[in-house]
């Protein structure tokens, strides 16, 4: 794996267009890059070059509390926009990204980040993904051209839609420097429930809860050797009459299928962040149907891969599974599941995997997606000279470079 020559940090959008201005003519790859705490994830860049940071433009530039948006930079940690947002009683409804600290610190990664991700988890059951907070959105092409699209109001409709293409497309594009996002009011009375059993015993559970006329904030299927199966949800509202009144109706469809539950409490506007305090050995972000979680989780593909914990958003099937002791887990094990998930209609992204290790074959981020041509026609017309991200292009196993 090729790593970032140097971390360039640029103080003004000015020195950042003529940075990149500079770069392009010399015709250097480079790498967009926030806090630089997750370049590895995802596909090996080739040809790294510098990354190029947007940690010194974090600023607020507009918080228009009473129509809930709120204009950033984008190298603005999302801890601090949270905090921030807090203080007038209103939050950013994403998830933490995977191996936050407890302590919400830099581990939490940059808002740009987040957007050129465009990772979803739990939230997305009520609140959907990061991509659907997005009403407008700054970025410097790879020439260093200053662009921008959207706006500062929800109902702003005109001109392309730059947002969800520049939403996960993990820097192979274009250096996001700003974005205009919807917040919503922190809703104080929460709670959470805790159901355990076999994934099959959960499923009929997991139906009823989704189908129904519940709005959990988020659903979850936690799996591991320690604890075993279940199924975990959180509620927030009002009042806390309207928590305990849906929580109360949950626990009595548990009941009714012989399933036991625990409340717990929930004191924070989001679940509990992973900390497991470094990076494992495999990390992987999985999408399925929702209706196939269960059949997954209780398949020989989850049982034989030991030391593994599973975390897959029951109302969207997105989520993900990561090592947490032993030896790592060979790539063919990893390939088999691949292949499971595939075959169960979903698909598998290796974010981290093993590096360096004896006779261990290193496996693709992603698969070719059926619109690979489209991809790479959309990358040339961003990126003629291919000096983003080299070698990372979601959707394309193996970029051009």
């Amino acid at each position: 794996m090729v790593h970032s020559e140097t971390l360039l940090q640029p103080q003004s959008e000015a020195e950042l267009s003529a940075l990149v201005r500079d770069l392009h003519a010399s015709g250097r790859p480079w790498t967009p890059a926030g806090l630089a705490t997750r370049l590895h994830w995802g596909a090996p860049l080739q040809q790294a070059g510098p990354a190029v940071s947007t940690r010194r433009l974090n600023g607020i530039i507009d918080h228009a509390v009473d129509d809930l948006t709120i204009t950033v930079e984008a190298g603005l940690p999302l801890a601090d926009l949270q905090h921030a947002l807090a203080e007038r009683g209103q939050w950013l409804p994403v998830d933490w990204p995977w191996g936050t600290a407890a302590d919400l610190g830099s581990s939490a990664g940059t808002v740009g980040g987040l957007v050129a991700r465009g990772l979803s988890g739990s939230l997305h059951q009520r609140h959907l993904g990061v991509r659907d907070q997005l009403i407008g959105i700054r970025l410097m092409r790879s020439d260093g051209v200053a662009a921008k699209a959207g706006g500062r109001v929800v109902k702003n409709v005109a001109g392309y839609d730059l947002m969800r293409l520049l939403c996960g497309s993990w820097g192979s594009l274009a250096l996001i420097t700003g974005v205009t996002l919807r917040v919503q009011p922190i809703r104080m009375a929460r709670g959470q429930l805790l159901v355990r059993g076999e994934p099959s015993a959960l499923e009929p559970l997991r139906q009823a809860v989704v189908a129904g006329g519940f709005t959990p904030d988020w659903i979850d299927w936690d799996q591991n050797e320690a604890e075993g199966c279940c199924l975990r949800l959180g509620v927030a509202s009002i009042s806390d009459a309207a928590v305990h009144d849906q929580l109360h109706q949950i626990e009595a469809l548990a009941g009714a299928q012989n399933l036991g539950s625990e409340r717990q409490s929930w004191s924070d506007p989001l679940p509990d962040p992973i900390a497991p305090g470094c990076d494992p050995a495999w990390l992987l972000r999985l999408n399925l149907p929702p209706a196939r979680c269960a059949e997954l989780l209780a398949s020989a593909s989850c049982h034989q891969l030991p030391g593994w914990c599973w975390r897959l958003s029951a109302g969207r099937g997105s989520g993900d599974a990561w090592q947490v002791q032993g030896p790592a887990t060979p790539a063919y094990a990893i390939a088999a599941l691949r292949r499971h998930v595939s075959d169960l209609g979903g698909e598998l992204t290796v974010l981290i995997q093993p590096s360096g290790a004896e006779h261990q074959p290193e496996l693709e981020a992603w698969l070719d997606a059926p619109s690979r041509p489209l991809i790479e026609a959309v990358k040339r017309q961003f990126d003629p000279r291919l000096q983003l991200a080299r070698g990372r292009l979601p959707g394309v196993a193996t970029p051009l470079s």
